[in-house]
């Protein structure tokens, strides 16, 4: 009697999968708890935090001040004060998110706007040809930054430190410490002063300055999103070595953040006049403290490669609401800087909380 024959192997493969399960692999996600779900959120909406914060803060104010806080006039006050901050803050925000820090943005902004009036009032060229030397002197200080932190190497700390000094001194030296006057400049070039005028909407005054804060943080929050440019600045951000490895050209492109971060300061320059009225050297001598704060509390990793520029506004918007609601409380401006410090602080822990949800 002959011994039965063994199946042959492919059956015993055409049965397992046969018999094997048909849906689509999936995980299982329903483990999570609810404070893991809340950490993923925040993690997926770098500007979620701040916007809470914001939002909480006005209802606060709102409840302890009523119309006195919630007015058109109020609101849009907060806007005028925190213009200049916004725009000087896009900058810091690009520089960060390549895991650097730019403490020269307050000086090219100042020197910028220093350019734009000696220009006018000591050499006697056309106002729109100085607001381009401004422009040119904020780009070419962001070519040195760039050049210095790509190619040579250095710590962007240490650079842009150095950097600050050098522009700061500069600035006095060239402007001999001199202020024009706002009187001068609406006789001869109210061009300057052009992100300083307002229009109203029903109770609302807004500046020229407020709008373009606004639509720059948009133009930005577009390029970041949707070009090629902005992905390429996350992922140097995220892993440089990994971004050149994938085809990156990183010195390239942290050049061009660095010029790019000058020219807003320029802009932010102009802005400035516009806001002061005059052109004084000693102006804006907090800018650098002050957009690194709104980076901060609008949820911005000082790691780099994460965060929105949307966050960044509202951080702005945030020590905004403090100061006013603060000062119509009538309490002492201290405590302005004390609750901001806090914040600086929650906002840096919630961060290092946050990235954890990534592991």
């Amino acid at each position: 009697m002959s011994e039965p024959t063994a199946a042959a192997p492919h059956h015993d493969y055409e049965k397992v999968l046969k018999d094997s399960a048909t849906e689509v692999a999936s995980f299982d996600t329903d483990d999570k708890t609810l404070v893991q779900r809340f950490r993923h959120f925040l993690h997926t909406s770098p500007s979620a935090v701040s916007l809470i914060v914001l939002v909480a803060a006005l209802i606060v104010f709102g409840a302890l001040l009523g119309t006195k806080f919630f007015s058109a006039f109020s609101l849009t006050l907060i806007l005028q004060q925190v213009a200049i901050t916004g725009i000087v803050g896009a900058a810091q925000t690009l520089v960060i998110m390549t895991a650097g820090i730019d403490l020269s943005v307050g000086a090219m902004m100042v020197l910028s706007s220093v350019v734009m009036g000696q220009f006018v009032f000591r050499y006697g060229f056309p106002p729109e040809i100085a607001i381009l030397c401004g422009f040119a002197v904020g780009a070419l200080c962001g070519y040195i930054n760039g050049v210095l932190v790509a190619r040579m190497k250095l710590p962007p700390f240490i650079v842009t430190l150095g950097m600050w000094q050098i522009v700061l001194a500069s600035n006095f030296l060239y402007s001999a410490n001199e202020t024009i006057r706002a009187q001068e400049i609406e006789a001869t070039a109210p061009i300057l002063q052009f992100f300083g005028n307002t229009f109203r909407v029903g109770g609302a005054v807004f500046t020229y300055g407020v709008i373009t804060m606004v639509l720059l943080v948009m133009l930005l929050w577009y390029v970041l999103n949707h070009t090629a440019w902005g992905r390429h600045l996350y992922a140097v951000g995220d892993d440089p070595e990994a971004a050149e490895l994938s085809g990156v050209n990183v010195k390239r492109m942290l050049i061009s953040v660095y010029v790019l971060s000058g020219v807003i300061c320029a802009l932010a320059g102009w802005a400035l006049i516009g806001r002061i009225g005059s052109v004084s050297p000693t102006a804006g001598q907090f800018a650098n403290i002050e957009s690194i704060t709104a980076v901060v509390i609008g949820g911005i990793s000082l790691f780099g490669g994460r965060g929105s520029i949307l966050g960044m506004m509202f951080g702005a918007l945030i020590v905004g609401v403090f100061s006013l609601g603060l000062r119509l409380l009538g309490t002492d401006v201290q405590w302005t800087y004390l609750l901001i410090g806090v914040l600086i602080i929650a906002a840096v822990a919630i961060d290092q909380w946050i990235r954890k949800a990534a592991g």
